[in-house]
């Protein structure tokens, strides 16, 4: 105990306590010194009362703190300790009584509490002070105790001023702060080098009685559990009197910290559980960033992606100048998606008038079969126009049924084998991806926003600062908002993702005037271009950074699927996207894909739900998982042509027994079938994995499964590209080597836990690092930053993946 008696006159000792002379049943107030041990016994008839005098002088604050022991075991007859002041009474008892979890009783018999200080104002002058401290009991037998009174000498804390000190759950710490006068905001860093006793810190304004106890301390103010590591961030706006309290206390268990409870307790534990939960603590307060540094991170956050809006201007116009010089220089490219159907094009003479969209010979490839043209019939850009064919029409005919299923079981399929049908009727299929999700996006967001403005008042009013897992080492507020860095972050999902909707739609817009002037490159040449599953990753990625900001305002376990519900929805796009590439007419329906979509939300939010503990719910899983699969990848290695009904188990076995058992033949597919094996035991092994390890982060856990498959995908696709002889340009090159290196730097990042909602929260707080960018941003927000643009690379590199194709006829690209 830090304190010492300042000088009283003996006069003024005298004239108080003749003053306050009592006529309870303890006699006249004993005159009692700071920093002496007084020693007695009380039962029913006999009480103490002592009385402390001293003198504060103006703008001094003085803190008292008493400590009580009693060696008496007995809850029947406590000693009961009652502390009268100027403008407040604190009492407690000893043996002081904890609850813990399932109603256990801690009892400690040391008890140390500070009294609310009083600080006189400058226009009183020097004041008196006197407290007494009155000691009784009902038993009838005498109970001895101790009683020391010290005046504390480091009560204020000091900017920058490391500060250690020892607390216990009967012996709570708590401090006072002033704010300097060019501070408006500073953290509070308190450290310990033990993980237990689990400890509670709080952060009070100026008001008696100061609540310091474990049941009380989440009455007030703003507090957070801890076990290694804590930090608050204050902000001078919140206190009018601009000082606060800082409020230490140690609670009787540590269930609250992720500890273990005891079974049970035995004998005579008092004095061994008080010397036990003993816990050494250190807090520094340090100034916060100051306001320019908030402008400068805006600034920052929103000219570096900026900087990717000028690069693609500048990319734009370096391709429209060269194409002006070719096409002035009469030597235009096929290459540049230009060049207008003449009588020098080397295959108008050989297209047939009533030729179908992406083939050149029609005849050659259906049987003398052709199907109607859309660019023979109503102009080629009327996408919208109402009189165009459902596509039914098509699929329904039974001879177009015979027709696919001789063109897609053959074994070298080119692009024009899979691009037959009707360009404006595939056009608008690929469209309704884009409308779908913008749907999606509005009826998913709004709940979503709402809740998390509602988590964020429930943190504001109650102060529990437990409730969302934050870096609080790096959590700058703005407004109402905790963590406005982590949100802010997120600008780059959304700048760049409306960035790659303009790259489309100039995109778009110059094929639709390819179109319209009947380009043959466009026509007959290069992958058909459809931009709907375009539009719908652009929007995936900018409803990717709402939502992961949603998350950023309490980050927590329950709201963790708002920040991965549209990764699966990208990772499932592109991977559409991919395979739409080469089959044009046999992708998925938006209504299907966008299904298969929301059944995988509902697994996630069903894994966060029973994921952590139930073994039947992961075995469900993994079967879905494995069939699902299987399911998959029937349909891609027979293009879409193997029935799924009540008939599977008959055709799955007549199949075993053709191929396997009574003939081991050669796939006939044997691209396809490498890529499916490879891909079945990537997933069979998560099954696996999942089922022996259950991991409790669920949504990271199926987003992992998404991730691995779309890499696969995207490494079997550029490998079957280069054996294919088609070469990689410029662009998509670079994309490419962009596109890893960024994910490589951002995946550096992301794997540097800040915090770990499966944890509770003070263990995640353990993982709280300071700011790494600008003093403003840490490595989750790097992780943004960098995640940001990796994703726009990679859409990228879908979108450009093969423009040099622009020049190869349909019927000589391969189908893989």
């Amino acid at each position: 105990m830090a304190g010492g008696a300042a000088p009283v006159s003996g006069a003024l000792l005298c004239a108080l306590l003749w003053v306050v002379a009592g006529n309870g049943p303890g006699g006249s107030p004993a005159p009692g010194a700071f920093g002496r041990v007084y020693r007695g016994a009380v039962n029913i008839s006999a009480e103490r009362v002592y009385a402390f005098a001293y003198s504060s002088e103006p703008g001094q604050v003085d803190a008292v703190r008493v400590y009580v022991n009693s060696s008496s075991e007995n809850l029947q007859y406590p000693v009961l300790f009652v502390v009268r002041q100027q403008k407040g009474v604190l009492s407690w008892q000893v043996p002081l009584i904890f609850r813990g979890l399932y109603q256990r009783t801690y009892n400690y018999q040391e008890v140390s509490r500070t009294l609310c200080p009083s600080e006189p104002t400058p226009e009183t002058g020097p004041s008196d002070q006197i407290i007494f401290v009155d000691v009784a009991s009902m038993a009838p037998f005498n109970i001895t105790y101790e009683l020391l009174v010290t005046r504390l000498e480091n009560f204020q804390l000091e900017t920058n001023k490391a500060f250690n000190f020892t607390a216990s759950p009967s012996q709570p710490q708590y401090f006072l702060y002033k704010f300097p006068q060019d501070v408006d905001s500073v953290i509070i860093k308190v450290v310990s080098d033990a993980v237990y006793p689990c400890s509670v810190v709080s952060v009070q304004d100026i008001v008696c009685p100061v609540y310091d106890l474990d049941h009380n301390v989440e009455f007030n103010g703003v507090y957070q559990s801890m076990t290694k590591q804590a930090a608050i961030t204050v902000q001078r706006k919140d206190f009018p009197g601009e000082q606060f309290f800082v409020v230490f206390v140690i609670k009787p268990e540590d269930y609250a910290c992720g500890g273990s409870v005891p079974s049970s307790i035995h004998g005579n534990v008092n004095r061994t559980w008080n010397l036990q939960r003993t816990k050494n603590l250190q807090v520094t307060i340090v100034p916060s960033i100051k306001k320019s540094v908030y402008v400068q991170a805006m600034f920052f956050s929103f000219l570096s992606f900026l900087s990717f809006y000028l690069g693609s201007v500048v990319v734009a116009f370096v391709h429209y100048i060269r194409v002006r010089r070719k096409a002035s220089a009469g030597r235009l490219s096929p290459e540049d998606g230009s060049g207008i159907m003449t009588s020098s094009h080397p295959i108008t003479a050989g297209t047939p008038e009533g030729s179908s969209y992406g083939a050149i010979d029609e005849s050659s490839s259906s049987g003398g079969r052709q199907l109607s043209s859309p660019e023979r019939r109503p102009p080629a850009g009327s996408d919208t126009d109402s009189s165009v064919e459902e596509e039914s029409d098509f699929d329904t005919m039974p001879e177009i049924e015979s027709d696919k299923n001789v063109i897609r079981t053959k074994v070298f399929l080119y692009l024009s084998d899979l691009s037959r049908k009707d360009r404006r009727i595939v056009s608008k299929k690929y469209k309704i991806y884009f409308w779908n999700i913008i749907t999606i996006a509005v009826f998913y967001a709004l709940p979503v926003i709402q809740l998390v403005i509602t988590y964020q008042t429930v943190v504001n009013v109650t102060g529990n600062q437990d409730i969302c897992y934050y870096n609080f080492l790096c959590a700058h507020p703005l407004g109402v908002l905790s963590a406005f860095n982590n949100i802010l972050s997120n600008v780059g999902h959304m700048l760049l993702g409306f960035l790659f909707l303009l790259i489309v739609l100039r995109r778009d817009i110059l094929h639709r005037r390819a179109m319209e002037m009947k380009d043959i490159y466009t026509l007959d040449y290069g992958i058909p271009k459809h931009f709907g599953l375009f539009y719908a990753m652009g929007i995936a990625l900018m409803m990717e950074g709402v939502l992961s900001a949603c998350y950023h305002v309490c980050p927590n376990y329950s709201n963790f699927q708002f920040d991965t519900s549209f990764m699966y929805m990208i990772a499932g796009l592109c991977m559409l996207k991919l395979y739409q590439t080469r089959h044009p007419d046999i992708n998925a329906s938006a209504y299907s894909a966008y299904a298969s979509f929301a059944v995988v939300i509902c697994l996630a939010v069903l894994g966060v739900v029973f994921g952590k503990n139930d073994m039947w719910f992961w075995v469900i899983f993994s079967m879905i998982h494995v069939l699902a699969s299987l399911a998959l990848s029937t349909q891609i290695y027979y293009m879409g042509r193997f029935k799924i009904d009540l008939g599977i188990f008959r055709r799955v076995a007549m199949v075993l027994y053709t191929d396997c058992i009574q003939q081991c033949s050669r796939p006939m597919y044997m691209d396809r079938m490498v890529l499916l094996i490879v891909g079945n035991l990537v997933n069979w092994s998560f099954a696996i994995f999942g089922l022996v390890y259950r991991p409790r982060d669920f949504a990271s856990y199926i987003l992992g499964i998404f991730i691995c498959n779309l890499l696969l995908y995207l490494a079997f696709y550029i490998i079957m590209k280069l054996r294919s002889s088609e070469k990689l340009l410029p662009i998509p090159l670079f994309c490419i080597v962009a596109t890893a290196v960024v994910w490589a730097a951002a995946l550096y990042f992301f794997f540097q836990t800040l915090s770990s909602w499966e944890e509770t929260p003070a263990e995640s707080r353990e993982k709280n690092r300071p700011c790494i960018l600008l003093g403003f941003f840490d490595d989750h927000d790097v992780w943004h930053f960098l995640s940001a643009a990796a994703l726009f690379f990679s859409f990228l590199v879908l979108l450009t993946l093969d423009d040099d194709l622009d020049v190869v006829r349909r019927d000589k690209i391969p189908v893989f």
